[in-house]
């Protein structure tokens, strides 16, 4: 399948293939970023974020300036005819006539789906609730590739938030392309959704589910990190009994491989210490710049193919 006009909805959507196409991509952009510089000029990008976000919104938002495009949206939908009255449906037919591709993020799992399905322009899914993340998964294969060198045959721990997570959700699904052993590492209420671990089965995939980060942490390669996210927690005091549950700090990289990398999709609370952001193994702040080259790549492979 092409590029040119696709959405970006899933990461289920993508073949290995694909997902080894944008990863070289972004590499080739990220070593000579100057010659993409007006790739984009007199495209306009809609940046609809209808829940908060730094990493996400403002990544894309510099990757389509530095290709000479421009950007039109919103950050906060109470300033806009939202507020009034005006349905999701209503407000998507508005913007998509405004610009050339919609990047959208919404609280409702299933939101990007349905920007989709009204658009005539592409549209990228920059997070639907709990459900996926999928530039995100981008961004973490292009830093796990450039950190380890290589995708293929990793052993990947998961920890933290694994029910809410969407970042992981997507995420395990890509790595299954990539013959990876998997931890999942989280209390039992916050485990791996099941249906996502049928679909890991189904794909073949070693998988392992733990509570104690410490009987596996010297297996690992990569550590993906995540917060317990008080936002997704309806019961507060579901929310207070998993609060805090993993912290890391310097003390942690003696039970480890010397060669893992740390990675995050951040925002973090108090679930790694910043006494740790020196060490060589975390890698969570190059991860959050890396989605730079790699929302360049994808952005100038929907419009420019």
């Amino acid at each position: 399948m092409g590029w040119l006009g696709r959405d970006v909805v899933s990461i289920k959507d993508f073949s290995k293939e694909d997902l080894l196409e944008v990863v070289g991509k972004a590499a080739a952009i990220e070593k000579d970023r100057e010659s993409y510089s007006q790739l984009l000029q007199g495209k306009v990008m809609a940046s609809l974020f209808f829940e908060p976000s730094t990493r996400t919104r403002l990544s894309f938002e510099a990757a389509m300036h530095r290709l000479g495009g421009s950007v039109v949206g919103f950050a906060e939908p109470s300033m806009t005819s939202i507020s009034k009255g005006e349905t999701f449906e209503d407000t998507i037919r508005i913007i998509d006539g405004y610009c050339d591709i919609i990047v959208i993020r919404h609280p409702e799992i299933g939101s990007a789906k349905r920007a989709a399905d009204i658009a005539k322009h592409p549209v990228i899914n920059a997070g639907d609730g709990a459900h996926e993340h999928p530039t995100q998964t981008f961004g973490d294969l292009f830093t796990i590739k450039k950190s380890c060198g290589h995708l293929d045959g990793l052993t990947i721990g998961f920890l933290g938030d694994l029910k809410y997570g969407r970042t992981v959700h997507s995420l395990a699904f890509a790595l299954s392309y990539f013959n990876p052993t998997i931890y999942f590492i989280s209390p039992k209420s916050l485990r791996m959704p099941e249906e996502d671990l049928k679909e890991l089965e189904k794909r073949k995939t070693k998988y392992y589910e733990e509570e104690d980060l410490f009987k596996v942490s010297k297996k690992l390669d990569v550590l993906y990190v995540t917060r317990i996210q008080k936002e997704r927690f309806l019961n507060p005091e579901e929310y207070h009994g998993v609060k805090g549950v993993y912290k890391l700090d310097p003390s942690f990289l003696e039970h480890t491989k010397p060669g893992l990398k740390i990675l995050h999709p951040l925002p973090r609370v108090d679930e790694i210490n910043p006494q740790l952001d020196k060490a060589k193994q975390s890698i969570y702040f190059e991860q959050a710049h890396n989605g730079i080259p790699v929302r360049m790549a994808l952005l100038s492979m929907l419009l420019k193919s």
